[in-house]
């Protein structure tokens, strides 16, 4: 028989692995006596993990939710981060991670408090990803973040302060509908209650987020669902930068390379024109830098000097 701290880590292992185990099971995987057992769930209780008892004939056991996280060395917001972090993975294309992600999760979420379990319900059951790769934003106040996720899940009116690109601040109040996470940034879509229409947020730009309490009955959202209601409204903002190049390559190589991002007409089998519309020129600098071909900048001015000044750092590396 193992010893008492291999043993102990051995059953806290199987209460977690299932929600429920037959007192008599448990110990014949433990290679135990029900008695020792009993003392062996007593000492998890001690060290803090909620263990719920069923007596009788068929009692048994299993890890319930606490007043408060048994001992690990994480904190109220890194368990709720360590938990949506799991959700995220839990959708990767990557082979076996999704599985191990799910396990994780569900040893996670089976023990945390009632009032972490609904933060991470709630940041789960609201956000909807929305298929373009990239690292989470910086500057997302992950208290924003829940709060945001609670009045979609919850249907209650929503206020804030809000930042515009020109830096412009308004105070909103709106009924939140769901968080869209997009590329590089988290987004609410909401409909604005003083402006009487559907808007997309950067909850990046939001500040002092809480709930009112007032419930509303939601709305039909004017798209097929919040993702493509982003993906529209960010379309249809005013790009400062329109990038038109002339590649010497194939129009099926650049396609291949950079056609998700752009749009590529062909001129003849070696040549083609790329345009782009963008926001910042750091992207079609990178795109045009890993086709490895011979290119010709029509459109912007700024393209061309921006190039110029990344191949003068770049020669500068030599030295």
């Amino acid at each position: 028989m193992a010893n008492t701290s291999t043993r102990t880590l051995r059953l806290l292992s199987l209460l977690q692995s299932h929600r429920y185990w037959p007192g008599t099971q448990l110990a014949e995987r433990l290679g135990i006596s029900v008695r020792t057992l009993r003392r062996d769930i007593d000492r998890l209780r001690e060290l803090g993990y909620p263990v719920e008892a069923q007596r009788g004939v068929d009692g048994g056991y299993q890890l319930t939710a606490g007043a408060v996280l048994p001992p690990l060395v994480v904190d109220d917001e890194e368990a709720v981060a360590l938990a949506v972090g799991l959700q995220a993975a839990a959708q990767s294309a990557v082979e076996g991670l999704a599985e191990s992600s799910v396990r994780v999760l569900a040893k996670v979420v089976q023990v945390m408090p009632p009032r972490l379990r609904r933060q991470v319900e709630a940041l789960g059951a609201m956000t909807l990803p929305a298929g373009w790769n990239g690292a989470a934003s910086p500057g997302v106040d992950p208290g924003v973040l829940t709060a945001v996720a609670l009045a979609c899940r919850d249907s209650e009116h929503l206020r804030f302060s809000y930042t515009a690109a020109d830096d412009h601040h308004t105070n909103r109040h709106v009924e939140p509908h769901r968080l869209v996470s997009l590329g590089r940034r988290w987004y609410l879509v909401a409909y604005d209650l003083a402006r009487h229409d559907w808007r997309s947020f950067r909850v990046d730009r939001l500040t002092a987020a809480h709930g009112t309490g007032s419930r509303f009955r939601p709305r039909a959202l004017p798209a097929a669902d919040a993702a493509e209601f982003v993906r529209t409204s960010l379309d249809n903002q005013a790009r400062p930068y329109q990038v038109e190049v002339l590649v010497d390559a194939p129009a099926a190589t650049v396609r291949e390379r950079i056609g998700r991002w752009s749009t590529v007409e062909e001129l003849d089998a070696e040549h083609c024109r790329v345009r782009m519309t963008t926001d910042s020129l750091d992207w079609p600098t990178m795109a045009l830098g890993v086709l490895g071909a011979d290119f010709r900048v029509l459109n912007p001015p700024e393209l061309l000097e921006q190039i110029h000044h990344w191949g003068t750092r770049f020669n500068r590396a030599r030295a």
